[in-house]
């Protein structure tokens, strides 16, 4: 089976990016959460990026 980006519909915080992304590359979702808040207070534009992911990927099927 084809591994593809979704955001999860279940545990999600706000969009449910970091835990698509956690998914995708199986890796635990605390680690992806603590490294968007890194990139947002460091860059700021890591802000952008999330928002965007929001917008474009799309929810994992049900």
């Amino acid at each position: 089976m084809e591994n593809k980006l979704y955001r999860i519909r279940k545990g999600k915080i706000i969009a449910g990016v970091c835990g698509g992304i956690a998914k995708y590359f199986g890796i635990d979702t605390k680690i992806v959460r603590l490294l968007c808040v890194a990139l947002i207070a460091a860059y700021g534009s890591g802000l952008l990026v999330y928002i965007a992911f929001a917008l474009f990927v799309p929810k994992e099927p049900r």
